[in-house]
């Protein structure tokens, strides 16, 4: 209250600080400040199983894919400018990216229409081999200018199913560090729709396209996975489809990187703040705004009557000692 007391008639002297404080706002003074940049590529599975509908977006059914390309634009969305993005696609053993990592903001509705286009009909092989897909996608990255995170959209659904002789051993595999298995599809077991080209259901896929064609050795690239390619006869036949969690949780302790359930974004993002960045932007944070704000506030206090505050203190003051 004394305090108050000594400015109340500190008019000049609210001048003089609101004078000052714009006058160093037009110097634009400025910070140091170093800030951490990432570069990703988002991995989307486009295999069958991906076109399951088991996923809800606003209480709506959707399939798999269309949930992730959703997850991945509204990620986008979330991403500070100079971050920059890669969209790829996996399906068979192989990964392909659609273009090297490019700056968000500049590209955002390049890299937008990009997920909008991500269809299962873009499949190069009808099999699903994600351990086999690991090493291709190290030496796909290797190949970028620029170093990049993994964010990898996946079911976990290997298709045909692994067995001694295809599965990959990955306990000395180096590129993975940091990688984030993504996710997505439910507990729920949920028949594959089986689609023609032209994208129209001609059934659901049967057990027996999960199951190894029998007499094959299955140890040659050639001939790894081969597997039946029928459309269920009955709904008893139906393979049912569901979110291998367990499996991608090993895989990802074995290649040296993280798994999180995709049904959360808040999860999805928590985790990738996790990842190194793939450099650090040295930049400057402009104190102008900061000095004009508290340039108003002075001025804005001349306004302010001190007799009043002071009366209203000490009359709360009176009460306390009555009480």
């Amino acid at each position: 209250m004394r305090f108050l007391e000594k400015f109340k008639n500190s008019s000049n002297l609210l001048l003089l600080l609101t004078f000052i404080c714009l006058s160093v706002a037009l110097y634009n003074p400025s910070i140091p400040i170093t800030k951490n940049i990432y570069n990703y590529i988002f991995i989307v599975d486009i295999s069958q199983s991906m076109n399951t509908k088991d996923m809800l977006i606003e209480n709506k059914e959707v399939s798999r894919i269309d949930f992730t390309k959703s997850m991945i634009s509204n990620l986008l969305e979330r991403l500070p400018c100079k971050s920059k993005v890669s969209i790829g696609m996996f399906a068979g053993v192989s990964v392909a990216a659609t273009y090297t990592p490019i700056e968000v903001c500049k590209n955002f509705s390049v890299i937008n229409s990009t997920i909008d286009n991500l269809d299962w009909r873009s499949t190069w092989s009808g099999n699903t081999r994600i351990r086999e897909s690991m090493v291709n996608l190290a030496r796909l990255i290797r190949s970028f200018p620029e170093s990049a995170q993994v964010i990898y959209f996946t079911d976990g659904e290997e298709a045909p199913k692994l067995h001694v002789f295809n599965t990959r051993d990955l306990s000395q595999f180096q590129g993975g560090n940091d990688w984030l298995l993504v996710g997505v599809g439910s507990d729920k077991g949920t028949p594959i729709p089986k689609y023609d080209s032209q994208n129209q259901l001609i059934g659901y896929w049967s057990n027996e396209s999960f199951a190894l064609q029998p007499g094959i050795a299955q140890i040659s690239q050639s001939n790894i996975g081969t597997r039946e390619n029928k459309v269920a006869f009955s709904e008893s036949d139906r393979y049912l489809s569901k979110l291998d969690e367990k499996y991608l949780l090993d895989l990802s302790k074995e290649i040296k990187g993280h798994y999180v359930k995709g049904n959360n974004i808040n999860q999805i993002i928590a985790a990738m703040e996790k990842q190194k960045p793939s450099w650090r932007d040295q930049t400057t944070l402009p104190l102008r705004y900061f000095f004009i704000i508290i340039a108003l506030i002075f001025f804005l206090m001349r306004f302010v009557t001190i007799d009043k505050i002071i009366a209203k203190l000490k009359m709360g003051k009176n009460v306390r000692a009555a009480n």
